[in-house]
């Protein structure tokens, strides 16, 4: 990896990642929401958040592809409209389910944002579209990562300038027994970064070291882990990594 390419994904490993914003359910601040990422904005944390795609094509920030966790709600958030999804209040909270464009306006390049593009592993590509069609113009420091290769893939044809990454793990968990083989060991070997051409990683830091991880980070590579959970954890991941995605304890 060139020096150029080490200096533009600084903003990953400056500071720790407050993983779905810096939220405390106890207090009324639940993950992925507008209080989540202001409380995490007045701390100088880059700001960890996950996309969905609506029926209607909008990105919306939401982790779950269901929405009965967080919400009073029933079903998919694909099968949601964007006005029904924002009519949503989100459980222990006074925030209703935030657009991408509404988080781009609340944050406006106070931190950084590592956007994660949830998958349903089904090639579809609106979602990496949309989220690149929302960025245009946005000037703070951001990019875009995906457990699916062919979402990061997708976003490296349409919008090569945006920094990208791979959300990972071993791919041993039965999550992944539903996908097809040749899938599974893509995941599992890491043969995509040749089409996908990633600028970091972001690893599930219990699986580490792991040898394919290791050598990518003695090439260059930022690696940052998730999630940590704890300060014992934060050792643990740091040896091995250059950032944490953390939650529950102050980084």
């Amino acid at each position: 990896m060139s020096a150029d390419q080490r200096r533009a994904v600084d903003f990953l490993t400056a500071r720790p990642i407050a993983h779905r914003g810096l939220h405390d359910f106890g207090r009324g601040i639940v993950e992925n929401t507008t209080s989540a990422f202001a409380a995490a904005i007045a701390r100088g944390y880059a700001i960890e958040c996950d996309l969905q795609l609506t029926k209607d094509g909008e990105a919306v920030v939401f982790h779950d592809d269901h929405v009965e966790r967080l919400t009073e709600g029933h079903g998919l958030v694909k099968d949601h409209t964007v006005a029904e999804m924002k009519q949503l209040v989100v459980r222990n909270s006074t925030d209703r389910v935030q657009t991408l464009t509404e988080l781009l306006a609340q944050v406006k390049g106070q931190v950084p944002l590592v956007i994660e593009l949830k998958s349903h592993w089904d090639g579809d590509e609106r979602l990496a579209k949309r989220a690149v069609e929302e960025l245009k113009g946005y000037a703070g420091a951001h990019c875009l990562m995906s457990f699916d290769p062919d979402a990061i893939a997708a976003v490296r044809r349409i919008a090569p300038h945006i920094i990208r990454g791979i959300v990972a793990e071993r791919a041993t968990d039965s999550y992944y027994s539903t996908l097809p083989l040749p899938k599974q060991m893509e995941l599992r070997t890491f043969s995509h970064v040749a089409r996908t051409r990633p600028d970091f990683v972001s690893f599930y830091f219990e699986e580490l070291p792991w040898a394919p991880i290791t050598a990518l980070r003695a090439d260059g590579m930022p690696i940052i882990t998730w999630t940590i959970r704890d300060p014992a954890q934060a050792v643990m991941a740091m040896r091995c990594s250059d950032q944490i995605t953390f939650e529950g304890f102050a980084a």
